[in-house]
């Protein structure tokens, strides 16, 4: 059978666990793999002998194409099912972590990882959209809830898993672990889930517009990621900046072609809320997923921790954000949220201004562990009111592709941030493996993380305007922020 927006699944029942289950373990393979490949890497970069580019091109070719097809796997979903398309991006990812896992050069693995992240572009959206449609109106929250809940554990979860797998094992085994998980998914969903779509979905997808911006985001990112070793006037970056601007021209001249089936709706900026808090998004997820990327090396090559440790050490900041988010949201429906977006990243900066000062025998508890609790009390302070605020920005017809868009700034940011630190610090070649270029260039990232972190704090104070949370002016102002739009000329 197959529903349409509007399931009829209760909590309690067999089926509502199952599907639960099935959300839970699908997405829970994908935020393992966020949190345990940044440990893997310097043990991956000794067994290829990998350059830092290479290293780079791990994390980043994974966020490239999610970044890039992440709206695009939502609408497929809508249209073809989204029990069908959930599985198809499980399997799609399972398979390609298994040839992660089994990689045989670091030219492969990055092959792998890029089909890995059009897999999880697959998955990603298909979780939550699962419990969305599949549970009936009184139990859908509670639903949405548990899954952030179990979500939250599965990610604090990874860095231990992962040290442990890396240190006792090899790191094959962060990507083959997702075998038995996916499996369990793929039955739990073929037995319970109920197949659903959208009634309104429109039949034609706009996977033009994917490509385009997979272009533009892939050529800047190829040209950032060479400027340090073959210099700026090379072919290679040249070459890279000239595909990237291009790529963006026509990214922007399809997406306003499609109007409403654009995979990024242009009318959505007519929000300026919407607008600025994405900028906003895409300044405070570069800036800490550029710093994390540098930060999880450091402790492994300069101050001597193991994959273990090295995972550990941050997992604090995972423990504040599951245990207080909820709390952090509420607050910030009853204040507004310009006072969190504004603390938020400056907590941030301060924490990492704490951690630059990390070396050689820092102690973890006076040295270390004050600027991880600084940082995971910033994000727990901004990260559920600017999902709120992004949602609230809009009219609420438009809220899933809001999130999709909002989703899509924050994995470009952090794209984008691993490109551009290593350049912007001189960070080359294999000079992660050493320890004075290492240290000196940790330490410059760490303040141009931090700056960034306080622009974003000045952007939230000085443009973003009043965007309202509570019920009341939710209700008087959902409707007023954007016109219905018209609809896309034929291809």
């Amino acid at each position: 059978m197959v529903r349409v927006d509007g399931g009829g699944l209760v909590l309690r029942s067999r089926a509502g666990k199952g599907t639960l289950a099935a959300a839970v373990l699908a997405s829970g393979m994908a935020f393992l793999d966020s949190t345990v490949v940044n440990v893997a890497l310097p043990s991956l970069g000794r067994d290829f002998g990998a350059t830092l580019a290479q290293l780079q091109w791990v994390i980043s070719g994974y966020t490239l194409t999610l970044a890039a097809f992440v709206l695009l796997g939502g609408a497929l979903g809508d249209h073809w099912g989204r029990r069908r398309m959930f599985v198809v991006g499980v399997v799609w990812f399972t398979v390609a972590s298994v040839a992660c896992g089994v990689a045989p050069t670091v030219e492969l693995l990055i092959a792998a990882r890029i089909v890995q992240g059009v897999g999880a572009a697959l998955l990603t959206p298909g979780s939550l959209a699962l419990l969305q449609a599949s549970f009936t109106a009184d139990d859908r929250a509670r639903a949405i809830g548990a899954w952030s809940g179990l979500a939250g554990v599965t990610t604090a979860l990874g860095p231990f898993v992962g040290g442990v797998l890396i240190d006792q094992a090899s790191w094959r085994w962060i990507f083959l672990i997702n075998v038995p998980l996916a499996a369990v998914a793929v039955l739990l969903a073929r037995r319970y889930v109920p197949e659903s779509r959208s009634p309104a979905v429109d039949h034609h997808f706009d996977l033009a517009g994917g490509l385009l911006g997979a272009v533009a985001l892939a050529g800047l990112t190829y040209a950032l990621i060479a400027w340090p070793e073959r210099g700026f006037g090379s072919v290679a970056v040249l070459g890279g900046l000239i595909v990237a601007v291009a790529g963006a021209v026509a990214f922007v001249l399809r997406e306003r072609h499609c109007g409403p089936r654009a995979m990024l709706p242009l009318k959505l900026f007519d929000s300026r809320a919407f607008s600025v808090l994405n900028l906003y998004t895409l300044l405070v997820y570069g800036a800490f997923g550029g710093f994390l990327f540098l930060l999880v090396i450091f402790l492994q090559n300069v101050v001597g921790y193991d994959a273990l440790q090295a995972g550990l050490s941050t997992l604090p900041m995972t423990l504040l954000m599951f245990a207080f988010a909820e709390r952090s949201g509420a607050l910030a429906t009853k204040i507004g949220p310009k006072l969190q977006l504004t603390v938020g990243p400056v907590c941030c900066a301060i924490g990492i201004l704490l951690l630059r000062e990390v070396g050689p025998g820092t102690d973890y508890w006076t040295g270390i562990l004050p600027g991880v609790l600084a940082f995971g009390v910033g994000l727990t302070l901004f990260v559920a009111p600017l999902t709120a605020a992004v949602l609230a920005a809009v009219a609420v017809r438009h809220a899933g592709v809001a999130s999709g868009v909002n989703n899509a700034a924050a994995r470009a940011g952090s794209l984008l941030a691993v490109a551009v630190l290593p350049l912007l610090v001189g960070l080359t070649g294999e000079q992660y493996e050493q320890a004075g270029p290492m240290t000196a260039g940790y330490r410059q990232a760490a303040l141009w993380a931090a700056g960034v972190l306080v622009v974003a704090a000045a952007v939230a104070l000085f443009v973003c305007p009043h965007v309202p949370l509570t019920k009341a002016e939710v209700r008087r102002q959902k409707e007023e922020h954007l016109p219905e739009y018209g609809r896309c000329p034929s291809s």
